[in-house]
């Protein structure tokens, strides 16, 4: 006797992505990409930062971070966070402040460990950038911008392939053409 086949998902029950892929010419143009995402970031974003160590998922993290701290983050010094895991900084806005959280989890051992780094707080309440997100597993949120860096033609470019999931589906529309 066969099993039923599975019931194909509807449209509505599928997870919602659009995709945009990007050639980056050089640091600079990793730097102008986090600069012309930052003023449209907002508290409970995460932005998942993916790519092989060393192709500049830090230096792409370390622009964005500059440019939402404003011209006092011009001369800020931003850490990699590889040791301590997380970075915190306080985004200055109309109402006031938004933390935003820089993790690094590439020396997480398990996904559960996140908890002990506030990782539901950031995500509730701040904006949150996640260099090495696939260790989260299962606690990564549904509505996610993920930005994969891979190695270009040149040295020194990068092709950046941006995916916004759930919400940033439709946002990602209106930022990169």
């Amino acid at each position: 006797m066969s099993e039923p086949s599975p019931k194909p998902k509807s449209p509505g029950n599928a997870p919602q992505a659009a995709a945009r892929a990007l050639e980056l010419a050089s640091l600079a143009a990793t730097g102008r990409l986090a600069r012309r995402l930052a003023p449209h970031l907002r508290a409970g974003d995460v932005i998942g930062l993916q790519g092989p160590l060393g192709i500049g998922k830090t230096a792409f993290a370390r622009a964005l971070i500059r440019a939402l701290l404003g011209p006092a983050g011009a001369g800020e010094e931003v850490p990699s966070p590889t040791f301590t895991l997380v970075q915190t900084y306080a985004v200055p806005t109309e109402a006031g402040e938004t933390p935003l959280y820089h993790f690094d989890l590439y020396r997480l051992a398990r996904s559960e460990d996140a908890y002990e780094l506030g990782i539901e707080e950031a995500f509730a309440d701040g904006i949150s950038l996640v260099e090495w997100p696939e260790r989260l597993g299962s606690l990564l949120p549904r509505d996610r911008l993920e930005l994969e860096l891979s190695t270009g033609a040149k040295p020194t470019a990068r092709h950046a392939r941006l995916v916004g999931r759930g919400a940033w589906a439709k946002r990602l529309e209106g930022l990169v053409p």
